[in-house]
């Protein structure tokens, strides 16, 4: 072990260039850019398609940089919307004509889930990885 002193080039790069995104959250972010208008691909199908990370990994890299790519695009499994930012979602997916299903009476707030079967983009159609 060195001294507590030293540090890695990682910590270097980052006093160097603090507003850096990680190398990880970088590639996140160019796979939310590359869905489509009116499509979603889940924060599982994020990390397959990177073949690194998990949804939970792909989940914090949204929360903390996702705000300029569209963050609406990358989503649950179950299709419920993010909470906090359904109106907001709900919008894009109306403007976007992403497919919903419409909120049962039992549903809390009534809102409308995602329809995955139809709204989920596998990374094809002229997708490149990004690995």
């Amino acid at each position: 072990m060195g001294r507590m002193s030293e540090q890695s080039p990682a910590e270097n790069a980052r006093e160097t260039h603090p507003d850096a995104l990680p190398e990880y959250a970088e590639r996140v972010l160019q796979v939310a850019e590359l869905i489509p208008p009116g499509r979603v691909m889940t924060y599982g199908d994020v990390a397959e398609f990177l073949e690194e990370g998990g949804p939970r990994q792909v989940g914090r890299v949204m929360a903390l940089y996702g705000g300029a790519v569209p963050w609406w695009r990358v989503v649950r499994s179950d299709g419920v919307l993010l909470p906090g930012h359904e109106l907001r979602a709900l919008a894009q997916y109306h403007a976007e004509g992403t497919p919903l299903k419409e909120a049962s009476r039992t549903a809390e707030g009534h809102l409308p889930r995602l329809d995955m079967r139809r709204a989920r983009w596998d990374g094809g159609t002229g997708a490149e990885h990004h690995t």
